[in-house]
């Protein structure tokens, strides 16, 4: 088995109760992670206050939250997404197919606070 290699097929799992997240692989360096969200919900605004979150949109789109007064703009399929050290960041699926997206937290030890 080679561990530098993923299918990204083999982490898109969709959860009824809340958006799913899948740790592709993890190390000091960064977390990869496959998000999948379901029409409807939501991935709270939270922030990494010791590191940066960078997504890739593979299918669907969201209404991205960008800051605390809940300020969103529309997402898609091909989008590059960066919320660097300590900025809120969330998004709400509201089309009508899962919203998935690679998302790549750096360093590993970024820290989660919800806002």
């Amino acid at each position: 088995m080679n561990n530098r290699i993923f299918t990204s097929s083999d982490f898109i799992v969709p959860s009824n109760e809340e958006p799913l997240r899948s740790v592709v692989t993890s190390s000091d360096d960064s977390t990869i992670i496959m998000w999948t969200v379901k029409p409807g919900q939501v991935i709270k605004p939270h922030i990494h206050p010791e590191g940066q979150d960078t997504w890739y949109v593979l299918a669907g789109s969201a209404e991205y939250i960008s800051d605390d007064t809940d300020k969103r703009t529309s997402i898609q399929k091909g989008d590059f997404v960066i919320a660097y050290k300590g900025e809120i960041h969330g998004a709400v699926n509201n089309g009508d197919e899962p919203f998935t997206f690679i998302s790549v937290v750096s360093p590993s030890n970024a820290g989660f606070q919800l806002k």
